[in-house]
């Protein structure tokens, strides 16, 4: 879809990817709707893009609507919705305490689906949009100690396909990022840092530059980096292997 002059809401854009994209947005021209929980940062991106700063906690259940309806209110509706806000846990499942799940549950996973419900019926009405969903590759494979992360993302993962069936013919598209490990605050912020030698983080301008593109092609999946496809596939075609070589490697 053409992206200039359009208005395009960014959750999570006070950070990592969703920073990023935002930048990328707002470079192809597009008219910003910035909303993520640091107030001071996202008022810098919004110097920096024109955009609307909306600051605020996708964890309270009544964000998701109070931010569609300051959407509107400052720019008048929204062509393009990239759910990207996310937050992670690491370590044993048998640790996590019930509020941590919520959370991750409600973040990663209704929050979105709140977002896209209060967002998807004028953008059929008009025949026109695109939602894009930044999910994991941890939905798609499953990762040890991050049972619940995994968790909200398959599941966002199949909201989006379910999404984009329904949507068939409407003139809005329904596409999903599925990122591997990338350089950003994430790892830190989930209590784990990232200490593998391999994979390599991917620098977070390369992402932003996958989602974008994903926008603008109608896309309905990108991996990032591509090669993540060969593990889904495998999982897939012979899961028993799958789970040898991930319980051997990781």
């Amino acid at each position: 879809m053409r992206i200039a002059g359009r208005v395009a809401l960014v959750t999570g854009a006070s950070s990592g990817i969703g920073w990023a994209a935002a930048l990328r947005l707002a470079d192809a021209g597009a008219r910003l709707v910035l909303h993520g929980r640091d107030r001071r940062r996202l008022s810098a991106l919004a110097g920096r893009t024109g955009g609307f700063p909306v600051a605020g906690d996708l964890a309270d259940p009544q964000e998701a609507s109070r931010l569609a309806a300051e959407a509107e209110r400052l720019a008048g509706g929204v062509d393009i919705l990239v759910n990207n806000a996310g937050v992670g846990w690491a370590g044993p499942f048998s640790a996590m305490a019930p509020p941590d799940i919520e959370r991750l549950v409600t973040v990663n996973l209704v929050a979105p689906m709140r977002l896209t419900r209060a967002l998807l019926p004028a953008m059929c009405a008009r025949r026109d949009g695109c939602v894009m969903f930044v999910t994991s590759i941890a939905g798609r494979t499953g990762v040890a100690g991050e049972a619940v992360y995994s968790a909200t993302k398959a599941g966002l993962d199949s909201f989006a396909e379910s999404l984009r069936l329904e949507a068939r013919g409407s003139g809005v598209g329904i596409g999903v990022l599925v990122p591997g490990v990338v350089q950003t605050e994430f790892f830190r912020r989930r209590g784990r840092p990232y200490e593998r030698r391999s994979p390599r983080p991917l620098p977070v301008d390369r992402v932003a530059d996958l989602l974008v593109g994903a926008i603008a092609t109608g896309s309905a999946e990108r991996y990032a980096p591509g090669w993540l496809r060969l593990p889904v596939a495998v999982r897939g075609a012979a899961p028993g292997l799958y789970r040898w070589l991930a319980a051997r490697f990781g």
